[in-house]
């Protein structure tokens, strides 16, 4: 995705918004989504800024704070793409626009055959949305070079989506996953050659960042923190003792009820709300 316009004019932004009342917290919420979106944008398999948006919906599935980060991204999204400053009353479009209303009827076809199967086999929403954009973005690849049906898909045609002329990767691993996923739920009549694209997409390796851990020192600090008196509130201190002892993610321990606890045997057991799995802990 292209920021070079939103690098070059986003003070404008900030100093609109400031200059008509906007309030200062609600403005650093801008500023900080802003210097996300230009610090992260040329490592990112990012398209549109559906796709920035979408970043949140694996982390969260807090309806709350999913509506804010529409609102803003749908914000600056008007602003660097329309040059619409925020009024107040104009709703983002993130949704409005996208590669599925462009394919074409068989790409389509293949489209809502896996929304509806995964749908009924209990696939989170925000997962089949991904991975049904990412297959729509695929087909619409195809589409500009000519190619409107799944029998005139060739290898040549879709390793130029993912590695560009001079051997350059274009494409990450969880795009070509997402493809995948869609491809291997295919209607029935067309099972043979989606089988066949499946074999078309490269053979790519999953690269993850190095997870940052905490030190002895900085342990013993935050223990000290959350056994001693100050303004933390029980529920915080809860809060960080599960994160500390047990590596839960965020938005499972936001997921968590008294019922999640079996008190007599000392046991927490929580649904993954990433991976669906049931776990427990001592």
């Amino acid at each position: 995705m292209n920021v070079q316009n939103l690098r070059d004019n986003y003070p404008k932004l900030i100093s609109c918004m400031e200059s008509n009342g906007y309030s200062k917290a609600y403005v650093d919420r801008f500023k900080r989504e802003l210097k996300k979106i230009l610090v992260l944008a040329d490592s990112k398999d990012w398209s549109c800024y559906t796709d920035v948006y979408l970043e949140y919906t694996k982390t969260s599935d807090s309806p709350d704070y999913l509506r804010n980060k529409r609102t803003i991204i749908g914000a600056i999204e008007q602003f660097d793409v329309h040059k619409r400053y925020p009024n107040g009353r104009r709703r983002h479009e993130l949704f409005k626009r996208g590669a599925y209303s462009l394919l074409a009827p068989e790409f389509k076809a293949v489209i809502d055959y896996y929304y509806e199967a995964e749908k009924k086999h209990g696939k989170k929403v925000t997962t089949i949305y991904t991975e049904s954009h990412n297959a729509s973005t695929f087909f619409l690849y195809l589409q500009k070079k000519g190619i409107d049906s799944l029998v005139e898909i060739s290898e040549e045609a879709v390793l130029s989506i993912f590695i560009s002329p001079d051997e350059k990767l274009l494409r990450s691993y969880s795009y070509k996953k997402n493809i995948a996923a869609v491809l291997k739920v295919c209607p029935p009549d067309h099972q043979e050659i989606c089988h066949r694209i499946l074999t078309f997409l490269p053979a790519l390796r999953e690269t993850r960042k190095n997870i940052q851990y905490l030190t002895l020192e900085e342990i013993r600090k935050i223990k000290e923190v959350l056994a001693g008196e100050n303004t933390l509130t029980l529920c915080d201190k809860a809060i960080g003792m599960l994160a500390l002892y047990t590596g839960l993610r965020g938005c499972d321990i936001a997921g968590m009820t008294l019922d999640s606890i079996d008190w007599d045997r000392d046991l927490i057991f929580i649904r993954q709300q990433k991976q669906r799995l049931l776990l427990s802990f001592l």
